[in-house]
This record gives C-alpha cells, structure tokens and sequence, in this order.
C-alpha cells in the first residue's frame, strides 16, 4: 500500500476525536406520564446491571443522572404531559463530563448542613451540642432533629427549644404516650424523663448533581423504668433535591423514617391528639393571628382544621415582614393516611398525628415506615401548586427498562 500524502495526514490529525465512553450495556427507559402532569419531577429507580458512571440521554441532549448509594439512579424530568409517553437512553459515560454538585453538604462540629446551590436549606443536628440558656433542664438535651430550615431567600423557618414547648425541636419525630413492657413512657416531653431520643450515628451522607442527603440512626429510651431500656431503633433517610418547578423557587426535601422494636415487646399508641412528625414554627408566628395555615382541603382556619385528615398541609407566616412559609406533605403509602393532623390553636405548630384514630402499636419484625416532602418555600401558598406537587410524590412516573446492547 502506498504512503499516505503527508498533507492528508497531518489532515486526519486534526480531526475532532470524540471522547471514548466506558463499555458496557445500554438501555432504553420507557418512561409513562399516567394521569398527571409532570413538570420538574423526581425519577427512582434501581440501577440496571452494568452500569456503573451512567450517561442519560435525551436524544443527543445529556440529562443530569446520579446513582446514589442505595444504588439507585435519580434524574429529573423536565416535563411530560398527562398520558404522554418518552424514551430515554442508559450507558456508560466517559467519566469527562462536567458534574456540578447542586446539592452540598458540610460538617458543622456534630450536624450536617446541606446547600442547594450555595444556598442553606436544612441543618440537621446530629450530636447534642448544648443547651441554648441556662434555665433549661438538661433532660431536655437531644439530637437527632432538623433545625433550622430556610427558605429560598434564606428567611429561617423553624424554631428550637421554644420557651413555651422546650421539647420542640424544628422537624422531629417522637411519641408522648406510649405502652411499653407494662410501662408508659413518653419519648415526646423529655423533661418528664419518662423517655427521650438519643442520637446513635450517622451511617453515611452524600452531595450529587440531582439529590444529596444522609442515613442516620436513633433510639427510642424509656426511662420509666429502674434501668434505660430501648424501646425503638429508628433509621432517617433525608433526600434533599435539585428541583425547579414553576411556581417560584422552592427547596424540596424528603423524610423516609423506620422505627423497629428493639425488644421482643411491641411497643403500644393509645388513641391521642398528636405524636409523630412534628414542626415547629419562626418563634415571629406565635401567636393565633401570626401563623397562617391552608390544607389539602382547602381549610384555612386552624381550629377547623385540626383533627381532619388532608394530604398535605402548609404552614407559615412573616419572618421579618416577608411571607414564607412550610408544606408538609404525607405520602399515601403512610399507615393510616391521609393521617390526622394536629393544629395548635395558638403556637405555630403542627404534627401528622396517626394515634388519633385509634389505638395501634409497633410489633416485633413488622417495621413502622412513615414518609414526607417538605417544601420550603417564601411568598403565600399556592393551592393548585400544591396539589400538583402532591400528586407527584404519591404517584410517581413508572419506568420500564429495556436492555439494547
């Protein structure tokens, strides 16, 4: 064979050479809309084999895609219509691509505190790092809670250790009255010192292009006894998102909480007004006429409102003169959901509430899953918004994935 003409040659090296991709199998995700329209939604799912640096493609547009340590992938879809159907393409990237990580989380001493965007959204306090005045009790030290909360023009949204509910720590989660082993504690009003929560580690936590959170774990004590005894395990899983749905900014995050037995003694919930998840409140919406409730319902009067069983619910007022404000939003998989809501008359407090229909009980091997979204947001609530946002979480796009390569 001849030689190349040295003018071709040096030709062909100027050529663009595109970057290699990993090898590996690719797969096509067929992606349903189903009834509802889809603008800025979360997609879940489980990572099929093969792939290990996952490359998403919409056509010839790349889509941000992150696996995450539960390997599971997790993209956002930009919108799809009611009943409209697309495909999207799974491989193996080259690992060159630019990823920005929206979602960001720093050590702070005992807590974690994530950012979205350069922006704080939540800290979570992991370590007791002290009690903030010296006429607190030091029963009513505890970790394992959310504070604060901010909304996206950083205006703080939760209080913590409020002079009138010490125990109320912005986002927690806890039980007042309880049967346990022939016993009552209460691992809700700690300064009893009939219960408590106690911290108990941090299994692992993560930032992402798409979604950034932590794994932790705490005890359930009761202390009603001659010994502490642990009642409860708990695991949190906390996802917080890099979602931009129109309506205005908003911060987006998720509670997936499992409590288990510790013991082979099931642990009982008499029929009670509140207990659970609960939300505190700006210590500025005090006060019936500051803090400003709208139910899935549609109920804006808060003495209505309580004890009825909504889907979700937002809960806010002015911080220094500007509306913002918190939906909470229960997910329908829930036990007993839409479940019943407690409403303070005058604090700004609020609490998904299970034992008020009844009595129930955790049992051995059978694990107790509660999940929420919480949506930060500033301005005045937006109804449709809202239930939009709702019927999102509780019905998810569904995926199917079909191996091409």
């Amino acid at each position: 064979m001849p030689p190349t003409p040295r003018p071709l040659f040096w030709l062909l090296m100027l050529l663009p050479v595109a970057a290699p991709r990993a090898a590996g199998p690719e797969y096509d995700l067929d992606i349903a809309s189903g009834k509802v329209d889809r603008q800025e939604s979360l997609v879940s799912l489980r990572c099929p084999p093969g792939i290990w640096m996952p490359e998403l493609l919409d056509d010839t547009v790349r889509l941000p895609v992150q696996k995450g340590p539960d390997d599971h992938l997790h993209f956002v879809l930009d919108r799809l219509e009611r009943g409209e159907r697309k495909t999207l393409r799974l491989r193996n990237g080259s690992g060159k691509e630019p990823r920005q990580r929206r979602i960001r989380v720093e050590e702070e001493g005992g807590s974690l505190r994530f950012l979205r965007d350069g922006a704080p959204v939540l800290r979570y306090q992991a370590v007791p790092d002290g009690l903030p005045r010296e006429d607190i009790d030091a029963s009513f030290l505890r970790g394992g809670y959310i504070h604060p909360l901010w909304s996206p023009g950083g205006r703080q949204l939760t209080d913590d250790y409020p002079r009138d509910h010490l125990h109320h720590h912005g986002v927690w989660i806890a039980w007042p009255r309880t049967t346990f082993q022939g016993r009552e504690p209460n691992f809700w009003e700690m300064g009893r010192r009939m219960g408590t929560v106690e911290f108990a580690g941090i299994d692992h936590y993560w930032s992402g292009e798409v979604t950034g959170g932590f794994r932790s774990r705490h005890r359930l004590v009761d202390l009603s006894g001659e010994e502490p005894i642990v009642a409860l395990h708990e695991t949190w899983e906390i996802r917080i998102h890099a979602l931009d749905p129109p309506g205005g900014p908003c911060h987006i995050f998720d509670i997936l909480s499992v409590q288990e037995c510790a013991t082979e003694d099931p642990v009982g919930f008499p029929e009670y007004r509140y207990g659970g998840i609960g939300f505190r409140g700006h210590g500025q919406w005090n006060g019936r006429e500051n803090t400003r409730f709208l139910t899935g319902l549609g109920e804006t009067d808060r003495i209505r409102g309580h004890a009825t069983r909504a889907p979700w619910c937002h809960i806010g007022g002015e911080v220094d003169g500007r509306l913002c404000g918190v939906a909470i939003l229960c997910h329908p998989d829930n036990f007993r959901a839409p479940q019943p809501m407690r409403i303070h008359p005058d604090e700004p407090f609020f609490c998904y509430a299970p034992s008020q229909a009844g009595d129930w009980e955790i049992r051995p091997g059978v694990p107790y899953r509660s999940r929420y979204r919480f949506i930060l947001s500033d301005g005045s609530p937006d109804r449709a918004f809202l239930d939009r946002m709702w019927q999102d979480y509780a019905h998810p796009v569904t995926v199917r994935i079909r191996r091409v390569r």
